[in-house]
């Protein structure tokens, strides 16, 4: 393999790893990524599906859970494939491998799984019962931009999956390494947590906070409903106050004329959020930053690994 790279250029390189990599995807079971991918998203979107585009609740909570799954994916595709050769790496390095081709076969590798992942999600979603958004707001079909964001989720935890594997010695280290990338990115979202000041800050450097972002603006987030308020008060509908009932005569005075989803909708305008706003600039934004994030990640692990030879274990 050495002999064979030796003095072949770096475009060529990359083919040569390229192929290797598709390889050890039939031989190796990297394959198995695929119906995981599926598993784990039949089982979030089997729990939160039915509301998820519904209702400005269950798209919050929804979008938090598919946001979830595609970086659970993308962590999982890469996280260990450049530590468990990277004696390999290191002697093919020092035969002439240029990493920038070898990183460049792993981008092109990996984007190839992340699209098919991105595939296997929204046909799991779809065979769940979720509604996709009838329109988009970049293209003119929301589950076309629905699947441009999952891949771009998807390829962004892969890409820093990527550096963090270039840059740690074991797979050992790299799968500890991996639950705390989780959860930072789970409590730097910006959409569960109330967040402010310096902490807030710091979403703008997750994955999770601008893919959360992007998901709930194309799912029409502020046009939905809202049911928590209506919730709240069909759970104390029965208080007593003064030997009336009135939330329970209001209630049943809106069951009766219809105006319940008027109510919810009008609810809904109260709980809006700038970010999650269905605007064309707002989802640009939000995949810009992500596109941003993709090409930092692959940069850092072609740096991190163009030092392989320091290495002295």
């Amino acid at each position: 393999m050495t002999e064979k790279i030796r003095h072949k250029g770096r475009l060529a390189q990359t083919g040569i790893y390229l192929g290797k990599f598709l390889r050890m995807f039939i031989y190796q079971s990297d394959w198995k990524v695929l119906p995981m991918a599926a598993i784990i998203a039949g089982v979030v979107t089997f729990v939160v599906g039915s509301n998820l585009f519904v209702t400005q609740e269950g798209t919050l909570t929804g979008s938090f859970a598919l946001v979830c799954v595609c970086i659970w994916n993308g962590f999982f595709n890469s996280i260990q494939v450049v530590c468990r050769e990277r004696e390999i790496i290191k002697r093919e390095h020092r035969a002439g491998l240029h990493m920038s081709s070898y990183v460049g076969a792993q981008m092109i590798y990996q984007l190839l799984l992340c699209l098919a992942q991105t595939a296997v999600t929204l046909v799991t979603c779809k065979l769940a019962g979720v509604t996709f958004p009838a329109r988009g707001v970049v293209t003119p079909w929301g589950v076309a931009d629905l699947g441009i964001t999952i891949l771009l989720i998807t390829y962004a935890s892969d890409m820093l999956a990527l550096m963090i594997s270039s840059l740690v010695r074991t797979t050992t280290t790299a799968m500890t390494v991996m639950p705390f990338l989780l959860i930072f990115q789970l409590v730097f979202s910006g959409g569960f947590f109330a967040l402010t000041g310096f902490a807030e800050k710091i979403t703008a450097l997750t994955i999770s906070r601008w893919g959360l972002d992007s998901v709930c603006a194309i799912g029409r987030y502020n046009e939905q409903p809202m049911v928590t308020l209506w919730n709240t008060l069909f759970q104390f509908r029965n208080i007593d106050f003064m030997g009336e009932r009135p939330l329970l005569e209001i209630i049943r005075a809106m069951e009766r004329d219809g105006s319940r989803d008027d109510f919810l909708l009008w609810s809904g305008t109260y709980n809006q959020k700038e970010a999650y706003a269905a605007t064309l600039e707002n989802v640009l934004h939000n995949w810009n930053a992500l596109v941003i994030m993709i090409v930092v990640f692959a940069l850092g692990a072609m740096i991190a690994l163009e030092f392989i030879d320091r290495d002295k274990r």
